[in-house]
């Protein structure tokens, strides 16, 4: 998409989330870790985590739900909007196709109002009446086929007015879903923000600072290559991304979700990826996870909620979750669902 929304934020500019993990602390610790040199990430207690946890990962679904649903509402406006310019083109054919009709109808009365015998018989030129017959007839003809032709652009036209009426009413009814998966998505991220200010202190703290944290630069990689020239590039514009804040419902260039990102990068590269994880993850074909290439595609949790991009040495960058920025993190952060080569 050319253009990205930016829909008004619950107040989690700097709140932060520990990645939805799956149950073993191991893989809880490796989702969050910086690299080996980096301090252990900070990990609230028990219950405030896992109730964190749960929140945004509801929040990130139902993120994905309201990507979905956005993408439908504009393509139906699309549609629309083109329903509407053919029915008035459709309406402009008609309104000449009467003219026409009445132009042909003033002819024959002016030139056959009278009974054809009693013409013939007042005729001072036999021949010549007998020659205005005849092309009143291919008149006649011509008339027939032009009204033939207006009734079949009549049913023509009603049959678009129809069209375009439901996908009308689609359309609202793909506003309202648009926003109720607005509202669950706002009030969980109220919700986990509510949670948040309820930790301690010196914990809250802590996990600001762990969320808030990001590599700027990619440790080494070594051997592992893109698989094309478009996976190249979209890995280096998902590395300049680097930094960029999480806006639920955004694709670029400014603010990301996560299946944002994947969009945006993979546009820059001249590939058109669909908006939402679930979409992206069948983008093209899957491999396993040992073959891995920078550009492929990460899908995270049994219903591929969120997704990232490897780029090599076990790493991946993504749009974590509000209050966290794009930022590399291992690949293993999460359960993967499947691995995509685009």
């Amino acid at each position: 998409m050319a253009s990205h929304r930016r829909p008004s934020q619950s107040g989690l500019t700097q709140s932060a989330r520990v990645t939805v993990l799956s149950a073993a602390a191991a893989t809880a610790a490796a989702a969050l870790a910086a690299p080996a040199a980096s301090a252990a990430p900070y990990e609230p207690a028990p219950s405030g985590r896992a109730k964190v946890d749960r929140l945004f990962e509801e929040a990130e679904k139902a993120t994905e739900q309201y990507d979905k649903a956005d993408e439908h509402a504009e393509q139906l406006r699309r549609e629309v909007r083109q329903a509407q310019d053919a029915i008035a083109r459709g309406q402009d054919r008609i309104n000449r196709m009467r003219g026409a009709l009445g132009a042909i109808a003033g002819a024959q009365y002016r030139s056959g109002g009278i009974d054809p015998a009693l013409a013939l018989l007042l005729s001072s030129d036999p021949d010549s009446y007998l020659d205005q017959a005849a092309a009143l007839d291919r008149l006649s003809e011509r008339q027939a086929g032009a009204l033939h032709d207006l009734q079949h652009e009549q049913r023509h036209l009603a049959q678009q007015r129809a069209e375009a009426t439901g996908k009308l009413t689609e359309l609202e009814r793909s506003r309202a879903e648009v926003a109720r998966h607005k509202r669950t998505v706002e009030s969980k991220l109220a919700e986990a923000r509510r949670t948040l200010n309820a930790l301690p202190t010196a914990d809250r703290a802590a996990f600001d600072r762990a969320s808030r944290s990001s590599r700027p630069e990619l440790p080494p990689l070594s051997g592992s290559a893109p698989a094309s020239s478009r996976a190249a590039a979209a890995v280096q514009a998902a590395r300049s991304a680097i930094g960029k804040p999480y806006i639920w419902g955004a694709n670029g260039p400014s603010g990301f979700d996560c299946s944002g990102l994947m969009q945006w990068s993979y546009a820059r590269a001249g590939v058109g990826l669909p908006r939402t994880s679930q979409a992206q993850r069948y983008a093209g074909h899957q491999v396993p996870l040992s073959e891995a290439r920078p550009g492929d595609l990460v899908a995270y949790r049994h219903d591929a909620s969120h997704i990232a991009m490897y780029v090599g040495n076990g790493q991946v960058v993504h749009a974590p979750y509000p209050g966290a920025p794009v930022r590399y993190d291992p690949v293993g952060m999460m359960p993967i669902s499947s691995v995509t080569r685009v």
